[in-house]
């Protein structure tokens, strides 16, 4: 936990719906995240009469029903920014929410009003690993999925707004979620409005000391595209690509080179690959920077090497030999400011090799038993021809080693007509509807071991 006063204090063993609130698990300016456990008198089991529902949750607290009327208004903005996305989008790379709740406590008016957001459960934060290890060794893996996630949001027309390391979460199994959407705003054209808010070390030049108007500032999917070129340099080097010892010198510093009088350095040991990524997405204007995250994200694959096989560090390795009960969790935010997270991040040197796309092995988690091959954990979204990613990497693999249909093509995380084919191919096999369309009752058969 962060050492400031929690923003929305919440005893332990208080219940909202269905949920009961445990131990804190990070707090910022605006918000706090909680523990959420089922309470025993709302149904046995892991799921709800809703479905899918996981046993521990995150449950975020807004303190929407106290403050002052402006605070009030900037406050419910900023919950109804996040409600709003992560109800319309669900995607592999976003963090997941499961419900709305809002608290009627008027015994609590500290809580009365509170907006609940219930959420994945994240085991920590990239802002914490950096804090412990500057330059991790899964960050290439780790920034080809936030790429990933980036080209999700901007495939789906929104704007992140404020993408930094605080704003990436990590799951149990070592894969990332983009995270903390109060900043996003969906794109009308070519621009999107979101509040006068940002982090100054990942705001682009010209949004610095941007233009605001009643409906905020404007700003461009580019904007998400210079802040991943600054996270992707922290993450590989341990340091900013512009200089200075402060936030406000290396603002400076950004403005001069926007401007032409600031050179952009890039670190000497970067590869060759990562020096031309970086130099394009820290160009110094919008219209320089890629906007074809699609592209971008091939070309992260390719400087991180994660086209074949994308290894991640796990916050609590599982113990792959023999199959092993892991926690369902996942990502939760919290307002707008950067978080501690308590769970640790280091390697078990007793965990034996993690599954590889050409040896998939046996695993245990919320989803049941079965069979991973090391790209994704995420079992029930679906894919279909067109989609790319990790996904579509996992389904490959699994579809070529453990099943043995050669005909999927070369795992390249596309999803294209031979990888169709090889669903189409296995589906007659499972006895399911053949539409090459790769849904959970797919996902399920996919899992179990090869028959025959």
């Amino acid at each position: 936990m962060t050492g400031r006063p929690y923003a929305v204090p919440v005893p332990k063993g208080y219940r909202i719906g269905p949920w009961e609130v445990r131990e804190p698990v990070a707090s910022g300016a605006f918000a706090t995240v909680y523990e959420g456990v089922r309470a025993a008198s709302a149904g046995a089991g892991r799921t709800s009469d809703a479905g899918g529902l996981p046993r521990r949750t995150a449950l975020k607290f807004l303190p929407t029903g106290t403050r002052t009327p402006r605070q009030l208004h900037h406050l419910r903005d900023l919950a109804e920014r996040e409600v709003q996305l992560l109800r319309r989008l669900r995607s592999p790379r976003l963090v997941r929410m499961y419900d709305t709740l809002t608290v009627d406590d008027p015994d609590h008016p500290e809580l009365d009003g509170a907006t609940v957001l219930v959420l994945e459960r994240a085991e920590g934060s990239l802002d914490a690993v950096l804090a412990r290890t500057p330059r991790p060794e899964a960050g290439p893996a780790l920034l080809a999925q936030i790429c990933e996630g980036l080209h999700q949001l901007h495939h789906a027309g929104w704007v992140h707004g404020d993408l930094k390391p605080a704003n990436v979460l990590l799951m149990a199994d070592g894969s990332a979620r983009l995270a903390d959407f109060n900043m996003a705003a969906e794109l009308e054209g070519t621009h999107a409005y979101s509040p006068a808010f940002s982090t100054p070390d990942y705001t682009p030049p010209e949004l610095l000391w941007p233009e605001v108007d009643e409906r905020g500032t404007r700003i461009r999917p580019s904007a998400d595209v210079w802040a991943f070129g600054v996270l992707a340099h922290l993450v590989l080097t341990g340091a900013f690509p512009l200089p200075g010892g402060t936030s406000e010198a290396r603002c400076d510093a950004a403005t001069r080179y926007a401007r032409g009088r600031e050179e952009l350095r890039l670190s000497p040991g970067l590869s060759e690959a990562w020096q031309d990524v970086l130099r394009d997405c820290l160009a110094p204007t919008h219209a320089e920077r890629p906007t074809d995250t699609a592209a971008l994200l091939r070309r992260v694959e390719g400087a991180a090497g994660t086209s074949r096989s994308a290894r991640l560090p796990r916050l609590r390795p599982r113990r792959w030999r023999r199959p092993a009960r892991a926690a369902v969790v996942a990502a939760a935010v919290v307002g707008v400011t950067s978080l501690a997270y308590t769970s640790p991040w280091e390697p078990d040197p007793t965990t034996t090799a993690p599954p590889t796309c050409e040896r998939p092995v046996v695993y245990e988690d919320a989803d049941g038993r079965g069979y991973m091959a090391g790209h994704s954990g995420t079992w029930d979204f679906t894919v279909q021809r067109g989609d790319g990613g990790s996904q579509v990497r996992e389904l490959q693999c699994l579809l070529r080693h453990l099943h043995g249909i050669e005909e999927v093509g070369e795992v390249d995380g596309d999803f294209g007509p031979l990888t169709q084919g090889a669903v189409v191919v296995f589906q007659k096999r499972a006895g399911l509807d053949a539409d090459g369309v790769v849904g959970p009752a797919t996902w399920r058969a996919l899992r179990e071991p090869a028959s025959g």
